[in-house]
């Protein structure tokens, strides 16, 4: 398929795609705090600079887009027709990066959890993946505060 735009005007398209304060993320972030989560954005402290962070749970979130990101299975993840080679190893750089920021956080002691742009993709599936995300925490404070009374 041949490229409806100009290389100049498809600089144009792509500059204006945001890295932070994505309409998936936005929406995470207002079910997050309606049930009660207080974070951070943005850490650049924190390798891969988490959209999300709950320090006071160790958690880092990364709300990844499927296209970008390479949601496996999801129809928007989608490899371009033209410049395949191109897309293919940009691709392959950014799954490298967040499968290295993932392994240097979880070093670090901090839980990680991906959140994909397809979850969130209406109120309801907005809501039930807020719930999960908020079940995965939870579960961690379970899970510390039991070793803890443990000892």
């Amino acid at each position: 398929m041949v490229d409806f735009l100009s290389p100049s005007e498809r600089s144009e398209r792509m500059s204006r795609i945001r890295s932070s304060n994505t309409s998936p993320e936005l929406a995470l972030r207002r079910a997050l705090h309606a049930l009660g989560f207080r974070f951070r954005l943005h850490r650049k402290d924190l390798p891969g600079k988490p959209d999300i962070v709950l320090p006071r749970h160790r958690t880092a979130i990364f709300v990844h887009g499927c296209f970008w990101h390479r949601h496996d299975g999801c129809k928007v993840a989608s490899t371009p027709k033209s410049n395949t080679e191109f897309w293919i190893k940009k691709f392959d750089r950014n799954v490298a990066r967040d499968v290295q920021a993932r392994d240097v956080l979880e070093a670090q002691g901090w839980r990680v959890i991906v959140v994909w742009e397809c979850e969130l993709g209406s109120a309801r599936k907005t809501t039930e993946t807020a719930a999960r995300v908020a079940s995965e925490v939870r579960a961690d404070i379970s899970r510390a505060g039991s070793a803890d009374t443990s000892e």
